[in-house]
């Protein structure tokens, strides 16, 4: 079964992680036969691990992580390769794979320039 997983950054404040959920309901509800989990770098949980968990045991074998950062920044570079790494040693028999930070495709970048264009009357 494949699975998703949306990776932010996590803050000390509680309603940061909204979005992150809005954006999971919004998943659930167009793909409601592919499950998918949030999950926080740091301050937040759950952790990575703890997603990967829990799709585990839902029966996923292959995850797909979505960074939704606005790009590759030292936490993409450096310290998710190596929680990645460590789920892959923990959870041999799922596929983990990644994608780019979200902030760096081009329908992402586009749809931040409409909503913008959309709000110029609105200021």
């Amino acid at each position: 079964m494949k699975a998703l997983i949306l990776f932010g950054h996590g803050a000390r404040d509680s309603r940061w992680c909204e979005p992150f959920d809005r954006l999971a309901e919004l998943w659930r509800a167009q793909h409601s036969s592919t499950p998918v989990e949030v999950a926080f770098l740091e301050m937040m949980q759950p952790s990575l691990e703890e997603a990967v968990t829990a799709l585990a045991v839902k029966g996923a074998t292959q995850i797909t992580i979505v960074p939704v950062f606005f790009g590759q920044g030292g936490h993409l570079r450096n310290d998710f390769p190596l929680l990645l790494q460590d789920c892959r040693e923990k959870f041999p028999t799922v596929s983990l794979s990644a994608t780019l930070a979200v902030g760096e495709d081009l329908a992402v970048l586009q749809a931040i320039v409409d909503f913008g264009f959309s709000k110029l009357g609105e200021v």
